[in-house]
Formats: C-alpha cells, sequence, structure tokens
C-alpha cells in the first residue's frame, strides 16, 4: 500500500484496544494503524499464567511481519511493556521501514511508587509455587496523575469493569523481567530512528530508563539516533494523562507530520454534505442487507469494523482478513434495522440502528468515520452488551496469527537458514507464493521493461491470481521444506 502505516503495542494488562486516542490522531494524519491483543489479555488475569516473554514477541513479531508485507512504511510503537516489546522487534527484525517509538519504556522498575523491597521479586522465583500463586494488584495511582481521569479509573476497578487487569501473577512480572534483559542487550543492533517519551513523574520506571535508551541505541556510532521527549506533567500513563496532547504532537512531528493542525482531519471530513449523506445512505444500505463485503468495499484498505462484547463475535477486523473473520460469524443472517436519523459532526456520522439476528434484537448506535469518499473505520457501540454477550456466546478469537499463518512465518525463517541459495526460478516462485499467502492478488503497476528484476517478480506473482492464501501457504511451507531436505549439511 501507498499509505504510511504505525504498528501500535499495548501494554501489560491491557488489548488491542488501548493507544485509542493516538489510533485516531494517526489516522487522520494519513497513517494505517494496526494493533494486536498480545497473548493472555483481553480474557481474565489468570489467562497470563503460563504466558512466556518468547509468546509475546512471536506473536508481536509475526504481526510485524504481516503488516512489513503490505507497506513501504512502517513505524513501530509500543506502550510501557509494549515498548519494550516495539524495541525488541525492531532489533531483531533489523526494522528499518520507518521509525520506532517507545512511550515509557520500563527498562528498570525503580519509579517512586515502587516499594523498597521490590528487588526481592526475584527471591521469589526461585521458590516452586510462588510466583505462579502470587498476584501483582493494580493500585493508586493507577500510572494517572490527573485527579479527575484518575477517580474515574478508581471507579471502573472497583465495579469490576473490564477495561484493564486489575492484578496480574507474579509469574507474568518475571516474563515481564525477561523481557527487560533481552532488551538491555544488544541495542547498538537497531538501525532504526528512535523516540524515547517518558513523564519525568512516573511512579513505575525513572528516567534512568529513557536515559539509558538514547545512550544505548545506535551504540555511539550514529550520533543522534536516539533521543527523548520528556513530559512534565504524567505519571507512567503517559496516553491518557495530562501530556497526552504534547504526546500527540511530538509522535506526530517525529513521523514527518509537520504541517500546522495536521493529526486533526477528523474536523474535515473533505467532503460536501450532499457526498457525505450518499456516503452514510450506501452504508445503511449495505448493513440492512449484512453485505459486508460491501461496506469493506467502501473503505480504506485497512478499513475495520470494531466489535464490542465478550463473546465470539468480539474483536477489531480489520481489512481483508478482518473481513473474512466478519464474514465467518456475521454470515448467518446478522443485519441491521430500523434506522434512526444520523448525527454528523464533519467526519464522524452516529446512525441509531437494531442489530438483529435470530431472536436477537440489539438497540445501539454504528459510528462511522468519513473521509475524502471512503470509510476510515465503523464501530457498533449496543445498549446492552450482555445481551450479545449471552446470545452469541463463546469467547473472543485471538487476534494473533492463525496456525497457517504461524506456520508461513516459520517456513520463511527456514529459508534464511539455507546453506545453498535456490536457483533464480525456484527464488521468483517462493517470492510469489510469500506475496499471494500474505497479501492476496497481485498489486500495483507492471513494473516497465527495463526494471528486468521487478518485471520478473510482478510476473511472478500475478501468475498465481486467483489462489487462495491457504493454497499459497501450504504450496510455500512444502517448497522451504523441500530445499531445506535437500540443503548440504
Amino acid at each position: 500500500m501507498a499509505e504510511p502505516a504505525v504498528f501500535l503495542i499495548h501494554g501489560l494488562g491491557g488489548t488491542q484496544y488501548d493507544l485509542g486516542s493516538m489510533h485516531k490522531r494517526l489516522k487522520n494524519a494519513g497513517f494505517v494503524t494496526y494493533s494486536i491483543t498480545l497473548p493472555g489479555h483481553g480474557g481474565q488475569p489468570a489467562d497470563l499464567l503460563g504466558v512466556r516473554a518468547e509468546n509475546w514477541l512471536e506473536a508481536v513479531r509475526l504481526k510485524y511481519r504481516e503488516i512489513g508485507a503490505q507497506h513501504e512504511v512502517l513505524h513501530v510503537m509500543g506502550m510501557c511493556m509494549g515498548s519494550l516489546l516495539a524495541i525488541e522487534t525492531c532489533k531483531r527484525e533489523q526494522h528499518s521501514k520507518g521509525r520506532l517509538v517507545a512511550l515509557a519504556p520500563p527498562v528498570f522498575i525503580d519509579g517512586w511508587s515502587t516499594p523498597w523491597y521490590r528487588g526481592l521479586r526475584h527471591l521469589l522465583y526461585w521458590i516452586p509455587g510462588v510466583a505462579e500463586h502470587m498476584r501483582v494488584d493494580e493500585e493508586d495511582p493507577y500510572g494517572i496523575k490527573n485527579d479527575q481521569l484518575r477517580a474515574i479509573v478508581r471507579a471502573k476497578f472497583e465495579r469490576g469493569d473490564a477495561f484493564a487487569y486489575s492484578w496480574v501473577p507474579l509469574a507474568c512480572i518475571r516474563e515481564v523481567d525477561r523481557l527487560r534483559r533481552f532488551v538491555m542487550k544488544g541495542l547498538s543492533r537497531i538501525p532504526c530512528p528512535t523516540l524515547v517519551i517518558h513523564a519525568r513523574e512516573d511512579e513505575l520506571t525513572s528516567l534512568r530508563s529513557a536515559n539509558f535508551l538514547v545512550e544505548h541505541i545506535g551504540g555511539g556510532k550514529r550520533a543522534g539516533q536516539a533521543r527523548m521527549v520528556i513530559l512534565e506533567n504524567s505519571y507512567h500513563l503517559i496516553c491518557v494523562d495530562n501530556d497526552k496532547e504534547l504526546l500527540a504532537q511530538r509522535t506526530l512531528e517525529f513521523f514527518g507530520v509537520n504541517a500546522p493542525g495536521q493529526g486533526g482531519r477528523s474536523d474535515d471530513a473533505g467532503m460536501s454534505p450532499a457526498q457525505i449523506t450518499d456516503l452514510l445512505a450506501a452504508v445503511q444500505g449495505d448493513l440492512a442487507r449484512g453485505d459486508f463485503a460491501a461496506l469493506y468495499g467502501r473503505g480504506i484498505p485497512a478499513f475495520a469494523w470494531y466489535q464490542p462484547g465478550h463473546n465470539r463475535s468480539t474483536g477489531i477486523f480489520r481489512g481483508a482478513k478482518g473481513l473474512a473473520r466478519l464474514q465467518a460469524w456475521a454470515g448467518d443472517g446478522l443485519a441491521f434495522t430500523a434506522f434512526g436519523t444520523a448525527v454528523l459532526n464533519a467526519g464522524m456520522a452516529m446512525l441509531p440502528a437494531t442489530l438483529r439476528n435470530g431472536t436477537l434484537a440489539s438497540h445501539g448506535v454504528v459510528e462511522v468515520m468519513l473521509y475524502q469518499g471512503r470509510l476510515l473505520e465503523a464501530r457498533w457501540f449496543p445498549d446492552a452488551p450482555e445481551l450479545e454477550d449471552s446470545h452469541f456466546g463463546g469467547v473472543p478469537v485471538p487476534d494473533g496469527p492463525s496456525p497457517s499463518e504461524q506456520a508461513l512465518a516459520a517456513a520463511a525463517a527456514l529459508s534464511r537458514t539455507l546453506r545453498k541459495s535456490p536457483d533464480e526460478a525456484t527464488l521468483l516462485r517462493l517470492y510469489a507464493l510469500y506475496k499471494q499467502a500474505t497479501i492476496g492478488d497481485v498489486q500495483g503497476d507492471r513494473p516497465g521493461a527495463l526494471d528486468v528484476v521487478g518485471r520478473a517478480k510482478y510476473e511472478a506473482w500475478c501468475a498465481r491470481k486467483g489462489n487462495t492464501q491457504q493454497q499459497a501457504i501450504d504450496e510455500y511451507v512444502g517448497l522451504v521444506q523441500q530445499l531445506k531436505a535437500a540443503d548440504p549439511q
């Protein structure tokens, strides 16, 4: 895709819905955004038991490769533990397609609210069973300096609202500590420009973490490769605290968005009132028919449908892959009816509606974001999410890679270990199969006759047109295994 992309990675105990305001600001500035719910997240705190740091890293790296195959420019951005995963991924993947932003990276757990005996947790790790049975509770100030917002978060935890984990097993902290050790080694191998944003009063991790990263990334060989921004009016959760606007501005500037007001594009849809009305009428028709394929056809390539709740229909369904997942559960008679009058606010429209599926009649609102004749995203807000939880049942489908996608990533990694390079025809076959497996049918214009290599790649990919993703994956994996078996030892 021509549009630049940003991969956002949430922190410990969060979900893919975190960093929501940054998603919006980045989209408004012209970026396609992607996210992931890390293994063990999005359910119950006990789900983190047994999850290792390697599981988080594998999920992030697989998602990174999937996105990287679709975009020429890809920036990586993480919050808290997510920033550690972002750093380690950029290091191991030798990320050079864009930039890296680390928000409040906890390289050291030494903030002002951490107890003096925090280091003793390492002794507990050695006592069998203790780390699995001991829990670490989320406590005041909840990472937030803003009094009003902190009161809201406190009330949510007291009510038991499942917007984030209220505690995590000590075994999970052990894995974070292992991840921290990974990150601290080999920072000189990170090739991309890096921005570290950190609050001076961060209660979890002091400025020592930011200083360490800035000093070691690039190993002093590339002066100025890493720099930092210090926030003066926030605690740890800098994306939502008092300095969130400054954080957004500095991030956009780092990504090359320097025009005044850029990042606030939602104030202007770039469409006339008649164009907005026509597009909303078409959207209403798609929803009334339950035709999500048509709805996605009106969106940008990374258009996403957001479905709330805690059931098998819950999640973010983005792009072609998201559409396939969405149709898997929504294709059985799901549609929207009883549309009310749309409320317009420049680039956003709120459309009252009722979701119907069998005996279910769930009232709510569809929120649609529009820009220059295309849909950016759509969100469904039911009045009573518990009705849909009861009706659809099940649990959310993980947003991570499928077994087939994991097999593809493993085969791609195996191909890089071949001692003998395959012949040109085989290399073209590998290239075409991987493109078909990760993107689908050939995209872009055919290179000119003078671009011999580019043209050969294009034609090899074009020859796979019509192959399903699974067919391409199976053939790619089989070919790599054949090459490895014949490879000189």
